[in-house]
């Protein structure tokens, strides 16, 4: 199956959320949280994912979450990596428990799209607050990908993770995993980066961007992903854009789409005149509607 019958799959089976002038939805992906260990990428930025969703919380955005939500290639445990970050899932199961929180499966998580996964590690959480079990997603169904679907002009927005693109991450994800888990993941802790990452490959990042960017121009179709740890916003000629990644040591990226209008974010820290420091939040590149992009 080639790269474009992929991604259409992908579409066939994906979850449709409404788009309205009065949406809005905020998009992470590439979290990566992990076990709190070394190779945890997430664990130095999770006060700014967490001051992140506050803001959003309260601002009334809906949540989702675009995949590799959860590192399960480098880890075996999603029960630990559940106890290390309980902060984060806290956070998630108030957006769930008012129904502002939709996610899509990647390639580091593929697993969750199993009926048996979600029900299995998702269903209750232990809350520090209450020193018990809460629910955490009870229901809950990781999807392939996403359709906003535009009611005022039909001008859809159709996100994915975007390892679609990728052969071997998504057909042979089996045998990525086995790569990452047991000979990338020791030979990155002397310092030789995974050259099957098209995050951290960059022959491998341009020749999935460039797939992905030619399908949604192809198809006429807003694409939002993520994989690539790559941050962008499209254009008319280019209707691609990516959410970058929670795991840049400068700082966390996300996609807010508000009022029908595509903003590209980055939070970071920053220090007020006092020095205090404190989790700022900059849009980056230009803001465009959704009218723009057709």
């Amino acid at each position: 199956m080639g790269f474009e019958n992929r991604i259409q799959k992908t579409f066939d089976n994906s979850l449709n959320l409404p788009l309205y002038p009065g949406s809005k939805y905020v998009i992470f992906s590439d979290c990566h949280r992990g076990t709190g260990r070394a190779n945890d990428n997430f664990l130095h930025n999770e006060f700014l994912y967490l001051a992140a969703l506050r803001h959003y919380y309260q601002k009334g955005f809906t949540y989702i979450e675009l995949g590799d939500a959860d590192e399960l290639w480098e880890n075996r445990s999603m029960q630990c990596i559940k106890e290390n970050h309980m902060l984060s899932f806290e956070m998630l199961s108030m957006f769930y428990r008012q129904n502002r929180f939709f996610a899509v499966y990647g390639n580091h998580d593929i697993t969750k799209k199993s009926s048996k996964f979600p029900k299995k590690y998702f269903f209750s959480f232990y809350c520090v607050k209450t020193l018990c079990d809460r629910p955490l997603f009870p229901d809950i169904a990781f999807y392939p990908g996403i359709i906003l679907h535009d009611k005022l002009k039909g001008h859809d927005i159709y996100m994915t993770h975007g390892h679609q693109a990728d052969l071997l991450n998504s057909t042979f994800w089996r045998l990525s995993r086995f790569l990452v888990r047991y000979v990338w993941r020791p030979l990155e802790s002397i310092g030789v980066p995974d050259p099957t990452s098209a995050a951290k490959n960059n022959i491998k990042k341009k020749k999935s961007e460039k797939k992905l960017a030619g399908w949604a121009l192809k198809n006429n179709h807003i694409l939002i992903t993520g994989h690539t740890h790559h941050p962008m916003t499209g254009s008319k000629t280019s209707p691609y854009c990516n959410t970058g990644s929670c795991v840049h040591p400068a700082g966390i990226t996300a996609i807010e789409i508000e009022k029908r209008t595509i903003t590209l974010v980055k939070w970071s820290v920053s220090t007020k005149k006092d020095m205090e420091l404190y989790a700022s939040r900059e849009i980056l590149g230009n803001q465009a509607s959704v009218d723009a992009y057709f």
